[in-house]
Parts: structure tokens; sequence; C-alpha cells
């Protein structure tokens, strides 16, 4: 789905002014350890799922609505990773510019829904599973850094402690 109509009302009068947004990111796998992600129409980059928050969803539910959007894959959240305010303005080719407080989820494909990805929607060129040590090219910096996360949050689950993470310029 392109640009949410609650965010086309809001820009209708604020024009292209900073807005502050609450998303998510979906990090997910299938039952080969493989992590689900799409080529985006917008930049050519490879990148997890994610979307925007409507007003009023469970951003888990979101995970689950841009999963099936994206690529057609029906998930089970699991756990969140993480939840941390992006420090950079994000500004679109047509001048909106924004920044996104991000939940990070982990997420698995439902082995009772479709598993098999296909592009879902124009925000895709391409989706597929991809197995960790063969991950397509240019990936997202967005992706990187929260693929990074998602191992540290790993390891630490590993190692007895499942808390998600969360950054903190106070602590």
């Amino acid at each position: 789905m392109p640009t949410p109509d609650f965010i086309l009302s809001l820009r209708g009068k604020i024009g292209h002014e900073l807005l502050w947004l609450a998303g998510v990111t979906g990090y997910i796998v299938n039952d080969r350890g493989e992590v689900l992600l799409g080529r985006r129409s917008d930049t050519g980059e490879w990148a997890l799922v994610y979307g925007i928050n409507e007003p009023g969803e469970q951003p888990a539910d979101t995970v689950i609505r841009e999963a099936k959007e994206e690529t057609g894959v029906d998930v089970i959240v699991t756990d969140l990773v993480d939840v941390r305010s992006d420090n950079r303005v994000t500004t679109y080719a047509n001048g909106d510019r924004t920044m996104y407080m991000d939940h990070l989820f982990l997420a698995h494909a439902n082995p009772d829904g479709n598993t098999d990805p296909f592009v879902g929607d124009e925000e895709s060129l391409s989706v597929g599973w991809f197995p960790l040590d063969a991950l397509p090219s240019p990936l997202a910096r967005s992706t990187v850094e929260r693929m990074a996360i998602v191992d540290e949050y790993l390891r630490r689950a590993a190692a007895g402690n499942p808390r998600a993470l969360f950054a903190s310029a106070l602590q």
C-alpha cells in the first residue's frame, strides 16, 4: 500500500513539514532459517518488511498486515526485539519529510498459512527467502542495521537474556 490515507490527510494540512510516525519492521524467518526480503520499487534496495502503523493498529498487527500486503506470506509475530527512534530525517522524492520510531519484531512464517512469497503490491519489485550467508545486494542501510540488532538479540536470548533491546541516550 502506498502512503496511508491518514498521512495524506495530514499532509494536506502541514505540507512537507517534518512528520513523526510510528513504524514497524518485521524480521521474518522460515523453518529453514531464511529471512524474508523484498526489493523496494522506490530505491531498488533489498529490505526487511516494514511499514507505518495505522491509527489504533497494534504494532504486531502492522507486521502481519505488511507482510501479507507486500509478500503474500502469513506470519506469526513472536518477539519484540527493539524499539528505537531514528534520528535521521527521511526526505521522499515529493519533498515529504519524516522521522520514525521503529518497533522491530521477530516473526515466523505461519506453517498453517501461505509461506510462498510473491509480489503483493507496487512497493516491491521482487520478494523471496534468503539464507543469511547469501543475502542479495544492495541491502538497505536500515536493513543491515536492523539485522545486526536481531543478531544481538538472538545471541542474548540464547544466553538466557531474552529482553528486548532499547536505545537510550540517558543510560
